[in-house]
């Protein structure tokens, strides 16, 4: 199985090398990719050449001072004057040039421009001359598009991509000499079971396609691994034929994102110069922070290269509502927190005809006041000191169809309540856990990071070790990198316990009783907060584990009767059993829950999951945090340096609609007051407030200033001017 190993798993690989490697490819802002920090992309619809007014976005984009742009150019409409047989050329374009002239124009304000290309669907008469190209179902039927039957599907993974849209490709580069291709829609539209799949992976694997979404099964797991090896050489390909006309462009594919992307982050962290996160708004039950999470999700793997939070305009809900627009509020509180947490805004707006122009206001509004304070905004470094795990190996191999409930969850149920206890944090991609990137963290959480390898364990081992916390839940290591089960844990010395081969779960009514520690008599700090408590509620999975050492803040009270409720009442049991197991390890701390915190914290928001998991946090970090923020309110916060300044950002998502958008008014939460730890070797010339505009006045406090700052209604920034030597 050793030659199917997918890219992304560390084994074998020394420490020292992969170090040297992420900072060669994370070196930032070369060539032209880091300079613009604000985009703007207009996605043509097939009437717009003749119909829309060119003169009308130029304008607007000298206004809110956009640096680049993403213009539609070919793929399933041309919109330009193509010379490529069967390349669909827009019924409107006439002897025009839509893509050429609003491409000039950009230029002419100094914007980078890159070309947008969409190959998922294709017209009548590619089917007839190439059925071969077309997407074959699971029952052997070529695939109508599901929105417009005047399309077909295509695959993704054959000649449509490797041949025709190379083509295309390089004619685009050739013609307009664009900063780059980014291509929608081109890693296929699900599983395709056409002649060149199935030839092509039973060459690979001497197996057939799967018929299941089981990752245990031997086809679907070299599927998994197949398909991404074939989306990275069409990747490469692509890259490389851009480079060979214009070697200061590229191909940037819209890929990426956090455990369910199905692409490898640390892979695409290597091949691109930069990303753009394609999270365009909210939808369903969802918090504001998560424009953020994405940003954080693809700073893990690609450092400081710089990356734009692609939002669109209007609302982003099942129904495709694609020329809708979205509530001022809501466009505002979802792009201050994607610029909160490292993200360059970009805008997307589709169809170049606006029927509705409510938002370009709000959108000029927020671009000219990034604009004003960009110095403040070019971030060199978070300060953050906890790291928040996420793995895309858990989820495809261990979660499998089951990985949002099993694996996305449990990490989400870590992230609000790390916002909610205002701990700045980032997260690490668990194919890069050397020393080198986890360097910056004293505290490393591992929600419920199910399948690693012997590797990825000693790498844990190794930063704890070196001094580091470790915070973890549920069935951490409880496999390996495929989701085979362990007989025991891969990090059971570090976390202090033993697997005894029981899973439980669903539970129904179990709960954790509180317990004093033996030698002191007094409460555990984890346990802050219930002092009159006596128990708290349980999660809703466990696996049953011995304890080696180390305190028991919680043990278990086994679930019992609810009904009928005479018998709501618990029985005695024979051994006690942990809740919890916190130790001490060197000069750091492990804490570990074996139970699914997490998973229950997200699917119920239980305050006193909240409050277990902040405790857990700040106990195992054992240090003075960069940031405190005190004052009442839900704030998002993020903590950065500068060349010559640092900045703290307070994002207010106290909202009735905070976990479902959109926002229909701001609301503002009281002052709040906030202590900055200052960076050693620099001294504070200044405080400002960027949103309100004005000098702060500050506290010097040792080695940290204390703030306050005025009401909030969205975003505040912090900025500290500094002195003294910097960074270089």
């Amino acid at each position: 199985m050793e030659n199917t190993r997918r890219e992304f798993v560390a084994a074998g690989m020394g420490l020292a090398a992969a170090a040297a490697a992420w900072a060669q490819e994370s070196a930032p802002n070369a060539g032209w990719y880091g300079k613009p920090m604000r985009w703007a992309q207009l996605a043509f619809v097939e009437d717009d050449p003749g119909n829309y007014d060119p003169k009308f976005w130029l304008d607007y984009f000298r206004r809110i001072h956009a640096g680049g742009a993403c213009l539609s150019a070919g793929g399933c409409v041309a919109f330009y004057p193509t010379k490529i047989p069967m390349h669909y050329r827009s019924r409107w374009l006439g002897s025009g040039d839509a893509f050429g002239d609003l491409a000039a124009g950009c230029r002419k304000l100094g914007m980078a421009v890159i070309a947008r290309t969409d190959p998922h669907a294709v017209h009548q008469d590619i089917r007839d001359a190439h059925p071969d190209w077309i997407a074959v179902d699971a029952a052997g039927n070529q695939r109508r598009h599901a929105s417009d039957a005047d399309f077909w599907i295509t695959c993704a993974l054959g000649p449509y991509n490797f041949e025709f849209m190379t083509a295309v490709t390089e004619e685009i580069v050739r013609g307009y000499k664009v900063d780059g291709i980014f291509t929608n829609r081109w890693s296929g539209s699900g599983m395709c079971y056409c002649e060149h799949c199935r030839e092509n992976f039973r060459r690979f694997s001497g197996l057939e396609l799967p018929r299941t979404l089981d990752p245990r099964d031997a086809s679907r797991r070299q599927y998994i691994v197949w398909r991404q090896q074939r989306l990275f050489e069409l990747w490469r390909l692509w890259d490389s034929r851009i480079k060979a006309i214009n070697p200061e462009a590229a191909y940037i594919a819209n890929a990426g994102g956090g455990a369910l992307s199905t692409l490898d982050m640390k892979t695409i962290g290597e091949l691109t110069p930069t990303l753009f996160a394609d999270r365009q708004g909210r939808s369903g039950l969802m918090p504001p922070w998560m424009n953020g999470k994405n940003g954080k999700e693809y700073r893990a793997t690609l450092g400081p290269k710089a990356i734009a939070g692609i939002f669109s305009v209007g609302l982003e809900e099942e129904y495709r509502w694609k020329d809708s627009v979205q509530s001022p509020a809501e466009l505002r509180l979802w792009v201050a927190d994607g610029i909160a947490q490292g993200l360059r805004p970009w805008f997307t707006k589709f169809n170049a005809k606006p029927f509705d122009r409510r938002w370009l206001p709000v959108v000029e509004e927020m671009y000219r006041w990034h604009w004003r304070n960009e110095k403040y905004l070019r971030n060199e470094r978070p300060l953050a000191r906890v790291g928040l795990v996420y793995s895309q190996q858990t989820a495809e191999f261990y979660g499998g169809a089951r990985a949002r409930e099993i694996v996305e969850d449990e990490g989400l149920g870590f992230y609000q309540a790390l916002v909610e206890a205002r701990i700045p944090f980032e997260m690490v991609h668990d194919g890069l856990m050397d020393q080198a990137h986890l360097a910056p963290f004293r505290t490393l959480i591992l929600p419920n990071i199910a399948a690693l390898s012997e590797a990825q364990c000693r790498q844990i081992e190794a930063f704890a070790a070196g001094g580091g916390s470790v915070v973890a839940s549920y069935e951490t290591s409880l496999y390996d990198e495929w989701g085979e089960a362990r007989k025991e844990f891969g990090l059971a010395k570090l976390l202090g316990v033993s697997f005894d081969g029981r899973r439980e779960g669903p539970m129904l009514n179990s709960y954790l009783s509180i317990e004093m520690e033996a030698a002191t008599g007094r409460a555990h700090p984890l346990t802050a907060g219930f002092e009159d408590a006596g128990r708290i509620i349980n999660g809703v999975h466990r696996v049953g584990v011995t304890a080696a050492d180390g305190a028991w803040p919680l043990a278990l009270v086994p679930t019992y009767p609810d009904l009928p409720m005479e018998e709501v009442f618990p029985r005695p049991v024979k051994t006690r059993e942990p809740g919890v197991v916190a130790r001490e390890n060197g000069p750091g701390r492990v804490v570990y829950f074996p139970w699914d915190a997490g998973r229950t914290f997200w699917e119920v928001l239980n305050v006193d999951h909240a409050r277990l998991l902040a405790n857990a946090v700040r106990w195992a970090s054992n240090e003075a945090p960069a940031v405190t923020v005190t004052g009442p309110g839900v704030l998002d916060v993020a903590v950065w340096e500068q060349r010559n300044s640092m900045t703290v950002h307070l994002v207010n998502l106290t909202n009735p609609m905070m976990m479902k958008g959109p926002v229909r008014e701001v609301i503002p939460v009281p002052g709040q007051k906030v202590r900055v730890t200052v960076p050693r070797g620099r001294r504070v010339e200044g405080v400002k407030l960027l949103v309100a505009g004005k000098a702060a006045a500050y506290r010097s406090a040792g080695n940290a200033i204390e703030i306050e700052t005025p009401p909030i209604g969205i975003h505040e920034v912090i900025a500290v001017d500094l002195g003294g030597e910097g960074r270089g």
